[in-house]
């Protein structure tokens, strides 16, 4: 096997330079263990940015998809496959709505849902075509296509990739009064994360969604929840926007639903909604193929059967409580809620990440203060506190 050095080395002189990873190499994964090269243990407490809810190697989902490569792997949308149907049932059972539409990456089923949003307003509510806005909020992420950067105040995202796409308009996250002086006769549509994973792990202000939701309801606009990265348990719940008890109009998922093993993503909302689209209105080869959908089954399965939201609610509340004990003037805030959690400093976070790497816990700063931490579901108690010892140290002034 190479070492790390030459798998780097090699990763470097190939690859555009669009990523700047930290300098540890994946060779093998079980659980929340993960092991380079040269068979040295890290605590991966990034899971992928929430794809790996379930760990690496989960040996159900792997299973799943062994036996699934067996039988078919691809069928386009051509034509049916055996998996679909029953993919989308379960999906649509979960969520309480009546239609999915399965693309593969987070990024696509955004694509999806404001490209719904769109053709909503145009047929259904009837906003003239080319005039449909949607709000979004600011310090969103919600992936990296020319649209979704249309729509971004990152600089670094945007820079040279000009012109954009108009017809977005942002306002401040959590701030109600800036949502309803946006909306007007043309307004189709607010998207928002539930909590703001790339942006520093920040959430509203509590009760912001529901009064969102209820402003949108009384105005005709949908009311769009980007839960690539928070559903699916991370937060304690298994969709974000349950801790406010209400159910918006679109639902958007991706990295969990495949396992941390296949892409697969959705955009999951009612027939008056999903209904705009024809044949021929929008697609994708590898949208719903059967592989990816028989792992999506099991990950659903494993998710209900094993509360994956209350294992997470706990472990996130053990996990926050012990971070919050440690000293450090520079620690300026430690938030978060289930297992997707932000520790902020007043200072660049860096040197605390190299650290925790060099102790053996894999994290990321984000927004330059913010370490996120972001372990699997199915981390234990025990691997909590033996990863505390390495961050207290990492943390220490």
């Amino acid at each position: 096997m190479a070492s790390s050095k030459q798998v780097i080395d090699q990763t470097e002189k190939f690859s555009a330079h669009n990523y700047k990873p930290k300098e540890v190499v994946f060779a093998s994964g079980d659980g929340v263990i993960v092991k380079n090269p040269e068979g040295e243990k890290f605590f991966d407490m990034l899971s992928a940015y929430s794809a790996l809810n379930f760990g690496h190697k989960h040996p159900e989902l792997i299973q799943a998809a062994k036996d699934q490569l067996d039988n078919v792997t691809l069928s386009s949308r051509a034509f049916y496959n055996n998996l679909l149907g029953e993919f989308l049932e379960k999906l649509c059972s979960m969520t309480g709505k009546t239609k999915a539409l399965p693309m593969n990456t987070g990024a696509e089923a955004v694509e999806t849902a404001l490209k719904t949003a769109r053709r909503w307003g145009n047929f259904v509510k009837g906003v003239e075509d080319g005039k449909q806005e949607i709000i979004v909020c600011s310090d969103n992420f919600h992936g990296r296509t020319l649209a979704i950067i249309s729509m971004s105040t990152d600089p670094v995202a945007r820079k040279g990739f000009g012109p954009f796409l108009p017809g977005f308009k942002v306002v401040e996250y959590g701030n109600l009064a800036e949502l309803e002086a946006a909306i007007n006769e043309n307004t189709v549509a607010f998207l928002m994360e539930p909590i703001q994973g790339e942006a520093g792990v920040k959430c509203p202000p509590a009760g912001f969604m529901k009064k969102a939701y209820e402003l949108c309801k009384s105005k005709n606009v949908l009311f769009i929840a980007d839960e690539v990265q928070t559903g699916f348990a991370r937060t304690g719940d298994m969709f974000a926007v349950q801790h406010e008890g209400f159910e918006p109009d679109i639902y958007i998922f991706g990295k969990a639903l495949g396992g941390g093993v296949m892409p697969i993503s959705a955009v999951v909302a009612n027939e008056d909604i999903l209904g705009v689209f024809t044949p021929g209105s929008h697609g994708s080869t590898f949208g719903g193929n059967p592989l990816a959908c028989a792992v999506a089954l099991k990950a659903m399965e494993i998710l209900q059967r094993d509360n994956y939201p209350q294992m997470a609610k706990e472990k996130g509340e053990y996990f926050m409580s012990k971070l919050r004990e440690i000293k450090n003037p520079k620690i300026v805030d430690v938030r978060g809620r289930g297992l997707l959690i932000g520790v902020e400093f007043n200072c660049d976070a860096a040197p605390y990440v190299k650290k925790l790497i060099a102790g053996g816990v894999l994290a990321k700063e984000t927004h330059e203060t913010t370490i996120r931490f972001a372990p699997p579901v199915v981390i234990t108690k025990e691997q909590i506190d033996e990863a505390i010892e390495v961050i207290k140290k990492a943390f220490a002034e």
